[in-house]
């Protein structure tokens, strides 16, 4: 990848945030926020994202909340994102390789550290598979 990694996340995802890039500190990260536990609301670093992969400021990027449901539904409204909410690696390698997913989702209070880097790992080292996916994939932009 050539250009920056999104990254963002409500206060709920403050910490797990700051751990990934910790964990993987040669990578070129695009922080879109937020930077404190002040509360925030998550819509608001969804649409980030995908203003910010949109401006090509980022090929991917990786979003975080409590949960990962709310800012995963915000990042999905917008046609250009295709946004997996994940927990397991091998679900962050199939949304890549079959879906061309360019955000992944996660839940700080539902996935731990570990979980969460071999999920990061599977998702950035993954490539789409094309084929019989392409159309399918371009199905979902054309919603």
């Amino acid at each position: 990848m050539t250009k920056s990694i999104a990254i963002a996340c409500d206060h709920a995802g403050l910490d797990l945030k700051n751990a990934i890039k910790a964990a993987f500190p040669d990578l070129p990260w695009l922080d879109l926020g937020t930077h404190t536990t002040e509360s925030v609301d998550y819509p608001d670093y969804g649409h980030k994202m995908a203003e910010a992969i949109k401006a090509g400021e980022a090929d991917r990027g990786i979003l975080i909340c409590g949960s990962g449901v709310g800012i995963s539904i915000a990042a999905n409204r917008h046609p250009h994102i295709r946004c997996a909410l994940v927990s397991q690696p091998e679900v962050a390698a199939a949304s890549r390789w079959h879906n061309d997913a360019n955000v992944l989702a996660l839940g700080a209070r539902f996935t731990g550290l570990e979980v969460a880097k071999t999920c990061v790992e599977a998702f950035l080292n993954t490539a789409f598979e094309g084929g019989r996916h392409q159309k399918r994939v371009d199905k979902l932009s054309s919603c």
